[in-house]
C-alpha cells in the first residue's frame, strides 16, 4: 500500500507513529489495565486487547470526567497511554487531559480515513501540520 495523508483537526499538539488500533466503541479509560493498556471492559469492540504505545482510533470517550482523566493518567504514569488519538466526537474531559499528558490528538479526519485504515496499520499522527498519515 501506498503512504496515504489524510487532513485533520489538531486538537493536542505533537507529532507520533505507532501501529493502529481501531475500536468502534467508546473508551471508558478506566476500565483499562494500567499495567498492560489491556481493554478489561466486558463486551467492549476490543476487549483483550491493548492499545499501550499505539494510535488509537476511536468515536469517544464515556464515563465521568474523574474515571476519564485518572484512567488515562494511570496508563500515562506507566508509559502505557496511547501514543496518539485519533478521536470523532472529543469531549473536554480526554482533550484537557491529552493536552497535559502531551498526547498528540485530532479530530476531522477526512472521512476516506476511516474507509482505509485498519487495525496494525502504521499510522502517523502530525497534530502540528493537521496530517494522519498511513504509512503502510
Amino acid at each position: 500500500m501506498d503512504k496515504k495523508k489524510f487532513s485533520c483537526h489538531k486538537i493536542s499538539e505533537g507529532v507520533a507513529e505507532a501501529e493502529a488500533i481501531i475500536s468502534k466503541d467508546d473508551i471508558m479509560f478506566y476500565l483499562i489495565e494500567p499495567e498492560t493498556g489491556k481493554i478489561i471492559e466486558p463486551a467492549h469492540d476490543i476487549e483483550g486487547k491493548s492499545m499501550a504505545k499505539k494510535t488509537l482510533i476511536f468515536p469517544s470517550g464515556k464515563g465521568s470526567s474523574v474515571v476519564q482523566a485518572d484512567g488515562l493518567y494511570q496508563l500515562n504514569q506507566r508509559g502505557n497511554a496511547p501514543k496518539a488519538m485519533i478521536i470523532q466526537y472529543p469531549e473536554t474531559v480526554l482533550v484537557s487531559s491529552a493536552i497535559i499528558m502531551e498526547i498528540p490528538m485530532v479530530d476531522k479526519v477526512d472521512p476516506e480515513f476511516y474507509e482505509v485504515v485498519k487495525d496494525g496499520d502504521l499510522v502517523r499522527v502530525d497534530a502540528d501540520n493537521g496530517i494522519v498519515e498511513i504509512l503502510n
